[in-house]
């Protein structure tokens, strides 16, 4: 029996913490034109705005279910995609101000 009790008791530590872990919010991670997809992007209503405003021809384009997987970064590397540099850090900025949902 004496036995019992502090196993019992470190059973319950456990219990309490996994509960407490698994009631955290998970954390969010900042949009990104190197990691985040078309897709994703385009499915948080403040990331696509920066979308349409910075890209409105993205938003259009007939091949848009073929390139949802991609990000930005990785379509870049089309010269039709028009994202040089310089624009991709234009768009990362305004995706960092925006407020993804």
């Amino acid at each position: 029996m004496r036995l019992f009790l502090p196993a019992l008791a470190a059973l319950s530590i456990v219990a309490t913490a996994s509960s407490a872990a698994a009631q955290a919010p998970a954390t969010v991670a900042a949009p990104s034109v190197e990691t985040t997809s078309i897709g994703d992007l385009l499915a948080d209503p403040a990331t696509k705005a920066v979308l349409q405003k910075d890209m409105p021809d993205l938003i259009t384009y007939s091949g848009l279910d073929q390139i949802k997987g991609m990000t930005l970064r990785q379509i870049s590397a089309y010269p039709q995609a028009k994202l040089d540099d310089a624009r991709l850090a234009a768009i990362q900025k305004d995706l960092t101000a925006a407020k993804p949902h």
